[in-house]
């Protein structure tokens, strides 16, 4: 199994911070991108990449997200972190990254919206919960 690192969003956006070249790449779907919002790193002087890991309404694979990826980052060796909901798409990226010749591919583990809570509600983590800056699509 190909390895990544994983970040907290506050990890994460202290390295996209102090990393001059560290890029944040959301791989959630277009309609998660217009309605629940994106990650706001414009204060970094950076902006996000966003290409679908998966498709929305049917959530099949995007067969061209390697293509679009080299597209958008063609250096290999930037710090290149990934980001979804809550971890599990942007995992699964970072993976296909790692096997793909991306030598510093880094999950978000909390996702954007992170975990649900005992309400089904997502307000338990999160790049949203940590109060890092992001805005509506």
């Amino acid at each position: 199994m190909t390895q990544h690192a994983d970040l907290t969003p506050r990890q994460a956006w202290e390295r996209l911070e102090s990393d001059p070249a560290a890029v944040l790449v959301d791989v959630r779907t277009q309609a998660e991108w217009s309605f629940v919002g994106l990650p706001d790193i414009t204060s970094l002087g950076k902006q996000v990449v966003a290409i679908e890991w998966t498709t929305f309404p049917d959530g099949t694979p995007n067969p061209h997200f390697l293509e679009q990826l080299r597209a958008a980052l063609p250096s290999e060796d930037a710090p290149t972190l990934f980001l979804c909901r809550s971890g599990a798409r942007s995992s699964a990226a970072a993976a296909a990254a790692t096997a793909a010749g991306y030598t510093h591919a880094i999950n978000i583990s909390e996702g954007f919206e992170g975990d649900l809570d005992e309400h089904g509600h997502r307000a338990v983590n999160g790049w949203k919960q940590a109060d890092l800056p992001w805005r509506q699509g």
